[in-house]
């Protein structure tokens, strides 16, 4: 056999293995990710990456890590402060926060950086989160942040009692025409109407899952399970592995969605019907281009994302696990 043509195979197999691995972490993970970057959308998209980098830099150590929490969260930590740093440099030249020739010194860039988060450095809201939310010891904190109990002890002074969460937007705009034609194609249970409605170039993901490219890719997998997945929840198959625990009082019918507005953007909720009435399982992200959809995020195995938005807009949610496969056991 071709080895290149068995790779993927051993590579899900050994991702699952690792998420497997993980999962207990997973919760943690997010209000860890929540607390650092102060949006539970910016949260699941960091705990996604850091899996991700975690899981390659796994993949090169001669040997597990010793304290897999502190280790998992020095490599969310690490992919959080370089973005920051990141959005700090990309500032425009001229602007309030600039520093003449910090971009130089990386020290100073990250401290810098900083002023984007309510006037914490990286390093001081991450060592509060990590001392105060977490209870871990200085030294472990050290240890997540690659840095010194010392300084961890300077951060926790200057930091602590700045972590005020911003204020969520209370205005509800009406959705865009596309956004509504989404809908209504949806809710029909149109597939075709709603396969339509994308751009050739759309990207069309379920998050952690699989992400699929162009209308057909996308019709065939993604929007067929949105639609008419609700089966398949109930009989699993080799097609959808779910744990039959989580869908005990499942109704057998369609889902619908309805669009709403949070933090800043559209996001469709996926009510699903149970003997005690309708509960959200499942959240998609829009992204829209005119009159079509470019981009589709559906957060199906997000349980912490999903009870945290659907807590926000103050409507009933269920979880569904983490895992889209069968367990190696």
């Amino acid at each position: 056999m071709n080895p290149a043509k068995a790779l993927p195979a051993a590579v899900r197999s050994s991702w699952h293995g690792f998420l497997e691995t993980f999962e207990p972490l997973r919760p943690k993970l997010y209000l860890y990710c929540r607390h650092l970057t102060r949006s539970p959308w910016d949260a699941e998209d960091l705990a996604q990456d850091a899996l991700a980098r975690a899981f390659v830099t796994l993949g090169q150590m001669g040997e597990a890590p010793p304290n897999p929490r502190a280790w998992l969260f020095r490599v969310a930590s690490n992919l959080w402060i370089d973005r920051t740093r990141r959005a700090w440099r990309e500032e425009p030249l001229g602007a309030e926060t600039a520093e003449p020739n910090a971009a130089l010194d990386p020290r100073r860039a990250r401290e810098a950086a900083g002023t984007l988060l309510g006037g914490l450095s990286p390093h001081e809201r991450a060592a509060v989160v990590l001392k105060d939310v977490f209870d871990f010891s200085l030294e472990e904190t050290a240890e997540a942040l690659s840095t010194t109990i010392g300084a961890v002890k300077t951060a926790l002074h200057r930091g602590r009692g700045k972590l005020a969460e911003p204020a969520l937007d209370a205005a509800s705009p009406p959705p865009p025409a596309a956004l509504n034609a989404f809908c209504a194609a949806f809710n029909a249970g149109d597939l075709e109407r709603l396969t339509a409605l994308l751009l050739d170039t759309v990207s069309v993901e379920v998050v952690g899952a699989t992400t699929q490219y162009g209308p057909e890719a996308a019709k065939r997998t993604v929007l067929d399970g949105m639609l008419f997945g609700v089966a398949r929840m109930l009989r699993p198959d080799e097609r959808c592995a779910v744990d039959a625990r989580f869908y005990t009082d499942v109704v057998e019918k369609p889902p619908r969605v309805e669009a709403r507005a949070h933090r800043g953007g559209w996001v469709l909720l996926h009510f699903y019907a149970h003997t005690g009435g309708e509960a959200v399982r499942a959240l998609t992200r829009v992204e829209l281009d005119g009159e079509r959809v470019a981009r589709l995020q559906n957060h199906f195995y997000d349980p912490e994302l999903i009870a945290e938005v659907c807590a926000e807009l103050g409507v009933p949610s269920r979880s569904n696990g983490y895992r889209w496969w069968a367990p190696a056991s």
